[in-house]
This record gives structure tokens, sequence and C-alpha cells, in this order.
């Protein structure tokens, strides 16, 4: 329908209007067709020519609406007062309701305000003149129920809203529920929706700030109670009760911004001003594992920040302590395995306590970090290396040898996986990683090793923590063994055939390593004696080396080979693995019994040291017998088992062994971190020490250079040339190019 601006009779058109919004206000169910027709009305009323009656129309429906508003008022005065509230809320939902409806009605006209109000701001323009300013009807409605009808009542009905809210809290019978109270409140704040930078000041100034101020004197005055009446478990339970309550009324019931002004005053009354009778419990709390305790105490300190750093640090401490007595405490024998589980063990209890009672606190999180630090990294015996990472490769090892039994492949990555948790807090990773290459390096040479899957995921993990270049060598000794496969497949199928040379009597197999990749060194054997058994093996495989790869040197490292003998000369035949050198001490009884013990080594010509570790093996295992100076076969041997293994005592570590590999680390120390003070002092060319030490520790680095470690290698640098002191300044170092 298209309606053609033209004269309109202002009074007749309101007369109609003015009875269909009284049945609106009545709440009466208005006739489709009467709507229609009053909207028609108004959208007339606004496009009338020439001269529309907007004004008229808007002041008649303020005045209307203000009259209907002051009569709810007297209605609402007009009852008992007990029942003012709920009186008030019954009148605000019946007119709310109203207001949205004759909003909806008056759809055009507020489109036409709207519009008009716009395009006068925007020429600068006042847009009414001698008014206020004319609002959608919604907003004026709003307006209206605010001047004639809170105002009057906001000092009466903030008091009963006080008086009510204190009711529920002390649990005395009221039949005004909290969704009244909810209702009240929300109409407070929507009565300036109209203003939305104001839209929280009405209800602030008439109900918020003395709810807060009667909420300050409950929190004193139940605080001030319960110091004198509970412990300090029983007083932390009493007042997170109370801010439960008070909070869940708050955010239940209240405007969102209460919350937190109430938890503020709650905090100040009820935990700062009583923190004297807190604190003295702090450390009972932590030494006592009250775990209860723990969380509550947690809740309530959590947004003071001194009390909960000092909370974290008795924390820390704690834990700390424990930690070092239960690595004072552990047993000796297979002491690798009782540090990593029972660290495991202890780290796993304080993490859930941490998680579960701390709400994993970054505070509290930091503070067990730091604590594991220290524990995982104790020193047992003063100016010594911690033996954690000793410890750590050991437990590795053994999971992941052969010899490892009666659990399976699952349970095997699980506990690899847990002793990543050990690696992070490890200082020095660099030993850890010597140790770690020198095991792996064993476990494939001698076929030790239970799986090569669970090999690579272990390296896997450690190159998820630690990056490629902590791993990069362990991932080559990998592809040494893979390479070497391939090597032997093709000395043995196409070259040994290709020359027409005589197939071996027995299998022969070599593994070829990069040097740098393996942590291998070759002996002082210099002049030793290759039998001839096996001196075919070699000299045609590096033939065959030499022929693939023109320019390389092989480099035999017989004392870390093994081999296979089968004993035929028993009853029973045996089949023994050993060692590459006792081996050869054996095979000079195929022509013999009975050999003098000098003689043996002259003929292989092994140091004094390495024969005697190899030919009293042989005899302690009772295949040779020592009578005088003679050496004889025992021809009486005898074994419950066929295939024996004699190695174990040669392939094992000794204390000095391992004390080698780590002062083989420190020497790489001494090295890089040279490297790395130099390579610094050429990008910064001046730094004081301290700003040069904070430059180091922000490096990646495998371990935790000491201040004496740092400040020698300043002093090498200096007196190779590479640095230099700044005259008269103290403690302040130059690059020299």
């Amino acid at each position: 329908m298209v309606l053609t601006p033209g004269p309109v009779d202002f009074k007749e058109k309101w007369k109609g209007l003015e009875q269909t919004i009284n049945g609106i206000l009545r709440l009466d169910k208005i006739p489709r067709d009467e709507w229609y027709t009053r909207f028609n009305d108004i959208y007339a009323m606004c496009g009338a020519y020439p001269d529309p009656h907007h004004f008229e129309l808007y002041d008649s429906t303020k005045s209307l609406l203000e009259k209907h508003v002051i009569k709810l008022l007297s209605i609402v005065q007009s009852e008992d007062t007990a029942n003012l509230l709920q009186d008030y809320h019954t009148q605000w939902q019946n007119y709310r309701k109203s207001v949205n409806d004759l909003n909806s009605l008056y759809r055009y006209f507020n489109t036409m305000i709207v519009t008009k109000n716009n395009l006068l701001k925007l020429n600068r323009e006042d847009p009414f003149p001698n008014e206020s300013g004319h609002k959608m009807i919604g907003e004026l409605g709003l307006v209206i129920w605010k001047r004639h009808m809170i105002v009057p009542l906001k000092d009466s009905m903030s008091k009963i809203l006080l008086d009510e809210i204190d009711k529920h809290r002390h649990n005395i019978s009221t039949t005004t529920t909290l969704s009244i109270i909810s209702d009240v409140l929300n109409s407070f704040v929507e009565i300036q929706s109209n203003k939305p930078h104001k839209a929280l000041k009405f209800y602030q100034m008439y109900f918020e700030k003395s709810f807060l101020e009667k909420a300050s004197e409950y929190f004193k005055f139940e605080a001030s109670k319960l110091v004198k009446k509970c412990t300090v478990s029983q007083y932390m339970v009493e007042v997170l009760q109370i801010m439960k309550e008070e909070g869940f009324r708050s955010k239940t019931y209240f405007h969102d911004s209460t919350y937190n002004k109430l938890q503020l005053k709650w905090r100040q009354h009820m935990v700062i001003d009583c923190l004297s009778f807190l604190r003295g419990e702090f450390e009972a709390i932590i030494n006592e594992e009250r775990l209860d305790d723990m969380h509550n105490i947690y809740l309530i300190l959590r947004e003071v920040k001194d009390e909960s750093i000092l909370l974290a640090n008795i924390f820390r401490e704690y834990v700390q302590q424990h930690g070092i007595k239960v690595i004072k405490s552990l047993k000796k024998y297979q002491i690798h395995i009782h540090f990593v589980e029972e660290v495991l063990d202890l780290h796993k209890k304080y993490r859930t306590i941490v998680i579960e009672k701390f709400n994993n606190d970054f505070l509290f999180s930091e503070a067990l970090d730091r604590a594991f630090s220290v524990i995982i990294n104790y020193r047992l015996v003063e100016n010594q290396p911690s033996k954690s990472p000793e410890y750590l490769s050991e437990y590795c090892n053994n999971l992941l040898k052969k010899s490892y039994k009666g659990i399976s492949e699952a349970e095997i990555d699980h506990k690899l996986s847990q002793s990543i948790t050990i690696f992070n807090y490890l200082h020095d990773k660099d030993i850890f990683h010597r140790l770690y290459q020198w095991n792996l390096a064993k476990r494939l040479i001698f076929q030790l090793t239970q799986s090569i899957d669970e090999e690579e995921a272990m390296i896997n993990k450690l190159k998820q923590v630690s990056g490629y270049a902590f791993i990069n060598k362990l991932h080559q000794m990998f592809t040494d063994i893979k390479v070497s496969e391939v090597l032997n497949r093709i000395f043995h199928n196409e070259f040994l055939k290709k020359l027409k040379l005589k197939k071996l009597d027995f299998s022969f197999s070599t593994y070829v390593l990069q040097t740098g990749a393996w942590p291998l060194t070759s002996t002082t054997e210099s002049s030793f004696v290759i039998p001839k058994q096996l001196m075919a093996c070699v000299e045609n495989f590096e033939l065959f080396y030499s022929e693939k790869f023109n320019g390389r040197k092989l480099t035999w490292l017989h004392h870390q080979s093994k081999g296979v003998l089968k004993l035929n000369y028993l009853p029973k035949m045996y089949i023994v693995t050993m060692q590459m050198f006792q081996m050869l001490i054996m095979l000079l009884f195929e022509d013999c019994n009975t050999l003098k013990y000098s003689e043996i080594n002259d003929i292989l010509k092994l140091n004094n040291d390495q024969f005697k570790k190899h030919i009293n093996s042989l005899i302690e295992c009772k295949l040779l017998m020592l009578d005088g100076d003679n050496v004889t076969l025992n021809m009486a041997f005898a074994n419950k088992r066929t295939k024996l293994h004699i190695t174990s005592s040669v392939q094992k570590d000794l204390p000095q062994d391992i004390q080698h590999t780590i002062n083989s680390v420190k020497d790489d120390r001494n090295v890089y971190l040279q490297a790395n003070i130099t390579r610094i002092m050429k990008v910064r060319k001046t730094l004081k020490y301290t700003q040069l030490v904070n430059e180091i520790f922000s490096q990646p680095n495998t371990f935790a250079p000491s201040t004496v470690l740092i400040k020698r290698s300043i002093e090498i640098l200096i007196d190779k040339g590479y640095l230099s002191r700044t005259p008269n300044v103290l403690d302040e170092y130059n690059y020299v190019a």
C-alpha cells in the first residue's frame, strides 16, 4: 500500500492512535487490522503535506506515557512497603513489554527521527532547538520510567534491596526472590541503555556503591569472628565458602561489573587484612603436604602477588630438599635405575600437585622446575660433576639392550619417553650425549640392540627437545650401519665372485664407520700381527674398498671387533662369542694344546695390558688353564649351555673409561666456549663482563658454563690476541679484528 503525502487531521488520527496505545499499555491483544491502521496513521502524520505532524505526535505520545507511569507510581507507593519490590517488579515487567510493542508500532517514526538526527548532526546543526533531543519511542519510554518511577523510589528501593540481599546472605526467610532482585537491578541498567558510556551510572550510584559498603562491613565482621575461633585450615574453608556464595549471587543476579569489585573487597578484608594469621601456617601446609589446604591457600592468595611468590618459594624449597634427600639415600646397586625411577616418581607426584592444587599456575610450575633442576643436577661430591648424565645414559642403555627382558615394547617406549623429563633438566647434556653415543656404538657394533625402531624412536625424542644438531652424529651412526650392510652384500656377492677369489671358510662382515660420527679410537697396536686365518679377509676387503672409494683410508679397530668360534674338540660342541683378541688367542691352539704364557704374546704382539686382560678372561671362564708358565686348552670344559658369551667383561665400562669420556667433554667445552665468546664479541665489538655472560647464557648450550670457566676462557682469548681489555675501564672487553 502506497500512501501519497497530503493534509492530515492530527486530532482525528491521534484520537484513534491514543486508544490503541492505551490498549498496548494495558497489555490488551490488538487486532491485526487495527495495528496496520495505526501504523499507517503514524506514517501519514509524519509524512503530512504541507506540514508534517511528527513534533505533535512525539509530544502527545510522551505526555500519554508520562501520565501512565505516574499512575503506576501511585499504585506501587500505595501498597505495603514490604511488597514494594514485588509490585515494582510486576509493573516493570508489564511496562517494558508494552514499550517494546509500542516501539515496533512507531517503527517508521523511529527511522525518520534517526535519519533526520544524523543528517542534522552531519551538518552540525542542532536537531531540535529548545529540546533535549527527540528519541526513539522505546528509548523515550525508558527515560520516562526512570524520571517518574525509579527516581522517586530510589532511596526506599535501594534500602529494601540491600535489606533483602542481607536476608539471603544470612538465610533469613523472605518472600522476595533473588530473581526479582535481579530484574529490579537490571531495570537500573536498562533505563540507561540509550547512553552506553553512562549505562551503569545509575546502577552504580543507587545500588552498587551501597552494596559494596555493606559487603565490606560483612567481610570485616566475619573475618574478625573467624580468626578468633578457627584454625587456618578452617578459616580458609569458611572464607572460600563465603566468597563462593557472594560470588554466585553477584554473577547470577547483579551486573557483571560488580563481581570483580566485590572480590576486591573480600580479598582486602578476609585475606590481606588477615595475612599475619595466614602466613604463620604457610610452611606447615607445604611441609606436611596438606593437599586440601594447599589448594585453599592457593585460591585465597593467587591474586596477592607477593604472598603467592612467598608460597611458591616455600614449595620450591620443600620439593628441593625432599628431592636431595632422596638422591642422597639411593642404593648403590643398580643406582641408575633407582635414580631415574625415583626422581620420575617424585616429579610425577609434585607435578600432579602443581596441576591439581595450584591450578598449574606459572609461579608454581616454575618453582617445580627450579627445584628439579637442583635435584637432578645435585653433586654428591663437591667439585665433581653431577652423576645424573651417567645414570640417565645407563638407564636408557639398559632399556635398549637385548638383555632387558620381561617388558613390552610399549612399556619400553613409555619409560624412554619419561626419561626425556629428566634429560630436559640436565645441565650437562653434552656429557649425556657423549655417554649415550658410546653406549649406542657398543649396541650397534656388538648387535646388542633390542630394536632398531626403538633406537630411532629414542633419537627422535631427543631431537624434538634438543634439535637436529644434538643428534646428527647419532643419526649418522645408523646411516653407517645401513651402508655397511650394503657394502658387505656387494663384497660377498659381487666382488669375490668377480675376481674369482676363494670363498671364505667362515662368515665375515665389517662395519665401515665415519671417524667423526663414532666415539671410537684406535689403540696403540701398531705391531699387532693378524693371524693367517683372518689375513685374507682383511686384504680382500681393503682391496674392495680402495676400488670402490679411491683415496679413502681404512683404519681397523680390532679391539672393537668380535668373533664366534665353534669348539669342536670337546664331547659336546659349543658356540662361543668373544672379543677379537680373545678369539685370536684361542686360534693359536688349533695346532697344539699347550703354549707358554710369554710365547702367546710374542706371536700376537699385543701390549701387555691388552694381553693380560684378554687371556685372563679366557682363563677365568675356564676355556684355558694356567699352570705355572704353561697355558693349556681345557679339554674337560663343560657348561650347561651350548651358546656362550664371554665378551661382557671386556665390553663393560670401567670407571676410568667413563671418567676419560667426561674429561674429553670438558676439553671440548673449553674449545666450544672460546669459539662462542669469539662469535659474540665479533658481533658486539665491545661488552661489559656481565653483558657478555648474559649473551653466553642466552645462546642454546648443551651445558651450563661456570663463571670460573667463562673467566678462564676470556683470559685465554686475551692471551691469544682475540680480545683485549678497555684501558681504564673495569671489566670491559673489545674484539680484536
